[in-house]
Parts: structure tokens; sequence; C-alpha cells
């Protein structure tokens, strides 16, 4: 098999350079790298949430389902497999300090993301038809189909990595409008751009749909001076050159100043055509603004309004180019619910919906941070390796990784009990003892 090394544009001829012979010791390296993990997100936690931690991230990478029975039969204890899936129902349902798992998480990983990395905020939806009793359910709409179905809402943030752009969740919440402690939409993403701001600095740009062009958003992110690029409805109103102006109307004045080459999804290469345009909105006129205005990929142009800035009007191009990595969430969001089938759940509580998505979440993350080392390090090219791609291995190597563990755990006969047993003390009698006791 021949991938390439996106680093350096390289090809690997992988049979000439990885010879895995031995699945026993990738797997021990496997489970000591993902038991260092989990004790690194785990710190503040006590003992028992630490094992139940491990084990679901374990499980869940292990079986690449989000079903508690499939999560129990990895785990290959001496108990009855009815008593560990009831134990994982009981710990999911339960846990409480969630937010305490996704701080240390994100600082955890916050090393393999760089200083500029890209803040990627999405909505998005989970579709359950046919499960009318779960706690909160409503109606939602479905992204998928276009249609609505009964399910709940979601919010999810990616940081994209340094070298590869590899999306990584930041931050994930499952709500329901039918909580008693559910304010609106908008609450929950103000809480998600709270939470940012604790741990990511202003620099950092954040990176938002047409569907969070709204007022509120911009007055926070103008107030708390972080940088932002937000893409802007055709019926919004700014103030260009002191007049207000509708903005479609606007782009219609300019042509484009600067061409990008652009290639889609299906391959095909265009020319964009981008300007740049100095403007402010009606609510804070005191604050000048950049429009980017990006014709090409579509019927109607592209526009995009950001607070970042340069004296060189090719900002522009950097600014597309930001926003465009924004397709990035879509492929984090597809590998979500096609390795995992996180659409497919069984657990019925809201509390226990939200810590699966959790923990989901970090065990993306996980492999996430080995795709961003597909280049360098031999562990993550013996699992390319060992996933047997019909066709090159894309940019996008979370696939590949994800079947590679699948299959490295899927030879191993023992769980990870012992890896979580704490070592009995000695009970030599040492010679300090001897001299300060006296003891024969």
């Amino acid at each position: 098999m021949i991938y390439c090394n996106h680093h350096n544009n390289s090809y690997i001829n992988a049979s000439e350079v990885l010879h895995v012979n031995n699945y026993s010791i990738l797997s021990s390296n496997l489970r000591r790298g993902l038991l260092s993990f989990s004790k690194g997100v785990s710190d503040g936690l006590s003992r028992p949430e630490f094992k139940f931690l491990f084990q679901m991230i374990y499980g869940l990478l292990c079986c690449q389902s989000c079903h508690l029975s499939k999560i129990a039969r990895t785990l290959n204890e001496t108990v009855l497999l009815k008593k560990t899936i009831e134990r994982l129902s009981r710990n999911l349902a339960a846990f409480s300090k969630g937010q305490a798992l996704l701080d240390n998480y994100v600082k955890k990983i916050k090393g393999g993301l760089g200083d500029k990395a890209i803040l990627i905020i999405d909505d998005g939806d989970i579709t359950k038809p046919c499960s009318t009793k779960m706690e909160g359910i409503r109606q939602v709409r479905d992204g998928s189909t276009g249609g609505f179905g009964m399910g709940y809402h979601m919010l999810d943030v990616t940081a994209l990595t340094a070298e590869h752009k590899a999306p990584i969740g930041v931050y994930s919440r499952v709500y329901s409008a039918a909580e008693d402690t559910f304010v609106s939409a908008t609450e929950e993403t103000m809480e998600a751009l709270r939470f940012l701001r604790k741990h990511f600095k202003r620099s950092n740009v954040r990176t938002f749909d047409r569907g969070f062009d709204a007022n509120i958003f911009f007055e926070d992110l103008i107030d708390h001076n972080e940088k932002f690029v937000i893409r802007a409805n055709l019926n919004r109103i700014v103030i260009y050159k002191g007049e207000s102006v509708n903005i479609r109307e606007l782009a219609g004045r300019f042509k484009g100043k600067f061409v990008l080459r652009f290639k889609k999804k299906n391959r095909k290469q265009v020319d964009c055509k981008i300007s740049i345009v100095p403007i402010r909105m009606c609510f804070r006129p005191s604050v000048e603004l950049n429009l980017v205005i990006c014709r090409g990929l579509g019927q109607e142009p592209m526009l995009l309004i950001t607070n970042l800035k340069s004296d060189d009007d090719r900002i522009a191009l950097t600014v597309t180019k930001v926003y465009l990595l924004r397709w990035r969430i879509e492929e984090f969001h597809g590998f979500k619910k096609q390795q995992f089938g996180f659409e497919d759940f069984r657990v019925r509580s809201l509390n226990a919906i939200r810590n699966l998505d959790l923990l989901l979440t970090i065990a993306i993350g996980y492999i996430g941070l080995m795709s961003e080392r597909a280049d360098d390090k031999r562990i993550v090219m013996e699992l390319i390796h060992i996933s047997k791609r019909i066709y090159d291995v894309t940019r996008f190597t979370f696939y590949a990784i994800a079947d590679g563990i699948f299959a490295v755990f899927a030879r191993c006969k023992q769980g990870i009990s012992h890896m979580l047993r704490t070592k009995p003390k000695d009970g030599q009698i040492s010679l300090f003892q001897v001299a300060l006791y006296g003891i024969p």
C-alpha cells in the first residue's frame, strides 16, 4: 500500500517500511498511551470515576459503537456481561462532573493545537424518530434530509490542528427545548463562547456559518476584542461610506480584485474572485469591520464579515481560506455519526446522552491527536497500514486510524481490568524497618 505523506508531499510504500508481526506489542503500546491520556483528562476525579472513563473511552475505540452492550463485551470482564452493562449504564447516567472533565480534556490537547488554532462553531442535530420515550425528546430539523423529526439539538466547537488542520472537538453539548433550564439556542451559543474565552486566546479566530449572523454574537465578540469570521445573511443592512445599504446590493458593486483557486468536494477546480470592503454595523457604527466578497462558489456571492485587519488587501484571501476550513467540522460530524453510529445510541436519560457525547468527543480527540502525527510517528503509520485501505489514504486520516485501532484491539483476548488493579503492598520487611524498630 502507498499513502501520501502530506507534510512534504512525498509518498511512502508502507510494505517497505512497516512490518507489523506482533499485534500484542502494538496493542500494549496503544493501551498504555490511552491509559496515560485518560489519567490526564481525569485529573481531580475520583478513582472509580477515572476507571469508568477509561473503560468507556477504551470501549468506544475498541468496538467503534455507542452501544453499551458492545462496549461491555470489549472489556471482557470475569463477571456476567449483564452486570457490566448495568454498571456502565448506571455510571453514565449518574456522572455529574462533565464540566471538569471537559476542562481537563481541553488543557490536555491544547499542546497539539498550536497558538493560532482556528475555532469552528456549528450547530447540529440528533434524530431519533422511533425513540419517543427518551427524556426531553422534541421535534428538531434534520440537517441531512431538510425535514423535521424527533431528536435533540447539538452545539459543537472544533479546533483545527496546526499542521494538518485536523478537526478536534473542544466543546460539545446536547440540549433539548423541553428542559426546565433551557433558555434559548442563542444562550447555548453564548455559553460556548464563554467556554472558549476561558481556554483560548482572543487571537484564535472564531468561525461561524450564516446561522449565527445575529447582533448579539457580533456585540459579544467585539466587546471582548476576539477575532472572528461570520458569514452574513443576504438581508443584513450595513453602513458603507456613511450610507445604510443592503449587503447584497453592496456586494454587487464589486466584481473581484483577487483570484483564489479552490477545489470543490467533487474535485472540480474553480477560480474565486474576491474583494474586500470596509463597513460598519448599524448597531455599532463606531467599530470598523471588513466585508469579504467571494464569487464563484455558487449563484450568490459568499459574504464574510470579519474584524481581521491588515495593511495588505490580500488579507481577503486569508479570510476566505479561514472560512472555507469551516467545512472540516462537517467531516468531524460525519465521522462521529458514521464511524461510531452516534445517532444509534441506546441510552434514554438526557444526562446519559450528554455524557456519552462528551466521552465520544474525547475518544475522537485522541484519534485527532494521533492524526496530527501521521507523518512521523511510527505507531500511527502502523495503524494506517493495518487498516488496509482500498484506495490511497486521504488527508482526513481519522477513518484509517480508527479502523487500525479496531483491527488491533480485535485480536486481543484480554480486557483492561489488569491495568486498573492497584498493586498490593510488598510484605517483605525492609532493612530500614529492622534497623529502626528492631524487627527480627
